[in-house]
């Protein structure tokens, strides 16, 4: 096969329902763009019968090469597996849902083309729930805040890198990370496009509740000392309001005698053990940067490939 222009690399996990569809609708729309291109597609430890039918399409098209891992290792760990393998000067990410219809591709590659070094996207009429929606602008907000980087949509997986960018991004190698506000720091020019959004009709969602919580700490901790210093922060204005508050009950004691220095008491111990839930909170958050700081030192792979299918068909 000649060398490809375009890969696509999309994360499997547990999507067998969705893989019937996917396929054919990608393959239609890479050979609408009338580019050379490759597909990228990473079991992510799937369960169910995925593996099977990825082994079953790379044998059929050899434009696909699928990566299996020996167990599930989240969505970003597989997309760096698949810019470790793509060979394209544009690289383009998709889930395999079909939440973002691959039909949008063809958008992102023509804006790539102008000159951009990666090219993200913004969801338009939304098919997720009002809770969903408002969690994800949520992320945005405190997201944009916390990095200083001003996207309007992180949580799309749609996005084009040009391999340059995925390079760089291939030789950072911390292991607790965030794809689309790392690509900024290391882009020149940066840009978004609106692309449609289909609801799952198949499946389930792979990030529940607790997962977006967790990523949205992992994102704040990984890139910013943000909350470090907003807690240093509250620490300063708490030892000076403590302060204040000291001072008034001394010298309320001096001016009214010991009976009113009393009666205050339990209005003191509710402020102290405020303070002591500060202080444990800041204790934690500490403790999660030595955390991180004792994972990345250790320098683990981020994943672990137990085979690649597609792969002998390459020059």
């Amino acid at each position: 096969m000649p060398e490809p222009f375009l890969s696509v690399v999309i994360p499997v996990y547990n999507e067998e329902e969705n893989l019937p569809e996917l396929l054919p609708r990608l393959k239609a729309a890479l050979d609408a763009i009338g580019r050379n291109y490759e597909v990228v597609l990473i079991n992510d430890g799937s369960r169910d019968r995925s593996l099977e039918l990825l082994r079953e399409a790379a044998v059929r098209d050899p434009h696909i090469v699928v990566i299996d891992f020996n167990r599930n290792y989240g969505q970003h760990s597989a997309v760096f597996a698949g810019f470790d393998e793509a060979r394209g000067e544009i690289i383009v990410t998709l889930d395999a849902d079909l939440q973002n219809p691959p039909e949008e591709i063809g958008k992102l590659v023509a804006k790539m083309e102008e000159g951009y070094d990666v090219v993200g996207s913004v969801r338009i009429k939304r098919k997720d729930s009002f809770f969903r929606r408002m969690a994800s602008r949520l992320v945005n907000r405190v997201t944009s805040m916390a990095t200083g980087v001003h996207l309007s949509d992180y949580g799309c997986m749609l996005r084009a890198y040009r391999r340059g960018v995925v390079k760089t991004l291939c030789q950072s190698k911390e292991i607790s990370t965030f794809i689309p506000v790392l690509a900024d720091m290391f882009a020149g020019r940066v840009t978004e496009v609106p692309v449609a959004h289909a609801e799952r009709l198949k499946g389930q969602s792979k990030y529940s509740l607790w997962k977006l919580v967790r990523l949205q700490f992992d994102l704040m901790t990984s890139f910013s000392l943000w909350p470090l210093r907003s807690t240093l922060a509250i620490g300063m204005t708490m030892a000076t309001a403590s302060m204040l508050v000291a001072a008034v009950l001394i010298v309320g004691r001096i001016v009214k005698g010991h009976e009113w220095a009393v009666s205050g008491v339990f209005t003191l111990f509710a402020v102290l053990f405020f303070f002591i839930g500060v202080l444990l909170f800041a204790i934690g958050l500490l403790g999660e940067y030595v955390g991180r700081i004792y994972m990345e030192v250790r320098h683990r792979p981020r994943y672990v490939i137990r085979q690649v299918f597609g792969r002998e068909r390459r020059p």
